[in-house]
């Protein structure tokens, strides 16, 4: 078991239970899933290079998330974008279980803090006690070798969680200690 999950278990469910007055300990809120997905728009001319830099993309998210991605292709032809239906368009993964804890556990203390003039991630949430933020680089992860890379690409990360409102949802995150802007005082 992560030391994330096991402090969930064993500490912060007791503290969020008795924090937002849920009497049931079923329904305080919890982690079900993060979804991690990156956009592959740099193309290169030649098709030959387009999947070489598809799989660079599909091999360091296998390093970073600890599981094989999903690639997302493009499901209609757009003239304009110079897109043709079956094109390579990203690179997603879900992650549920202990995957998902010891990725939650990477990015907390060791991926975030190392992001340049790093001050802290905005606090709003999706309405539904879900969180998505940016990442500017994939190279905030210790695992990628920075010579095998082909592009600084960015990452989105999704955290689904069980909340039923946002602030139930923000509690949950300050709980795990995610790194969050600090509010200044006047």
């Amino acid at each position: 078991m992560n030391r994330l999950q096991q402090k969930y278990q064993q500490e912060i469910k007791a503290q969020l239970q008795k924090e937002l007055g849920v009497k049931n300990p079923f329904s305080v809120p919890q982690i079900k899933k993060i979804v991690v997905n990156t956009g592959i728009t740099d193309y290169p001319a030649n098709p030959r290079q387009r999947v070489v830099v598809a799989e660079n993309v599909v091999e360091q998210f296998k390093v970073i998330t600890g599981q094989a991605p999903q690639i997302t292709k493009a499901r209609k032809s757009i003239a304009g974008f110079k897109l043709r239906e079956g094109d390579v368009m990203g690179v997603m993964v879900t992650l549920r279980g202990a995957k998902m804890w010891d990725f939650l556990d990477k990015l907390i203390s060791i991926g975030l803090p190392r992001v340049k003039d790093f001050r802290g991630i905005p606090t709003e949430l999706d309405g539904q006690g879900n969180y998505s933020f940016g990442i500017s680089e994939q190279i905030i992860f210790p695992e990628i070798d920075y010579d095998k890379i082909a592009g600084i690409r960015g990452l989105q990360v999704t955290i689904v969680t069980s909340a039923v409102t946002d602030e139930h949802g923000l509690a949950l995150l300050k709980a795990l200690k995610m790194p969050f802007v600090k509010e200044e005082t006047n």
